[in-house]
C-alpha cells in the first residue's frame, strides 16, 4: 500500500502500534519479564516525550531520509482532534510525526528500515 494515500494521522495510528510492538518485543527478548518492570521500561520508550527525544536525535545526526522527514512533517502537522493531557502540545505533535514515520514504513513493507531505525535509537540510547 502507498503511504501517500493515508493521512498523517492514519500513519501515526499504525506507527504507534509498530513502535509499541518493537519496544515490547525488545524488552521481552532482553529478559524484562515482570509486569511492573515491563510497563515502566515500556513507558520510558513509548511516551510522547521519549518519542520526541528519539526523533530529535535521529534528525540531529541526519539519519532520516528525506522521504521520512516529509512523512514526519505530515504526521506532526496532522489535526488529531485530541489534546495532550500530560504532555506539551509541541512534544505531542513531534511524537505523532515520529509514529507516522513507522506507520509509513510498515505500510510500504520496509521492515528492514524499521529495524535499522530501532537499532540506531537503541545505540543512541546507549543500549
Amino acid at each position: 500500500m502507498n503511504a501517500n494515500m493515508c493521512s498523517g494521522r492514519t500513519l501515526a495510528f499504525l506507527g504507534d502500534a509498530v513502535w509499541s510492538l518493537l519496544v515490547r518485543q525488545y524488552l521481552i527478548e532482553r529478559g524484562e519479564g515482570k509486569g511492573t518492570k515491563l510497563q515502566k521500561e515500556s513507558v520510558a520508550m513509548v511516551s510522547a516525550n521519549a518519542q520526541a527525544h528519539f526523533y530529535e536525535q535521529l534528525h540531529e545526526i541526519h539519519f532520516l531520509m528525506e522521504e521520512e522527514e516529509n512523512v514526519f512533517r505530515r504526521g506532526r502537522n496532522a489535526n488529531t482532534g485530541a489534546t495532550a493531557k500530560h504532555t506539551d502540545v509541541q512534544i505531542y505533535r513531534i511524537s505523532t510525526g515520529f509514529e507516522a514515520i513507522f506507520g509509513a514504513l510498515k505500510l510500504e513493507g520496509k521492515d528492514e528500515r524499521i529495524q535499522e531505525l530501532f537499532e540506531k535509537i537503541l545505540e543512541l540510547k546507549g543500549e
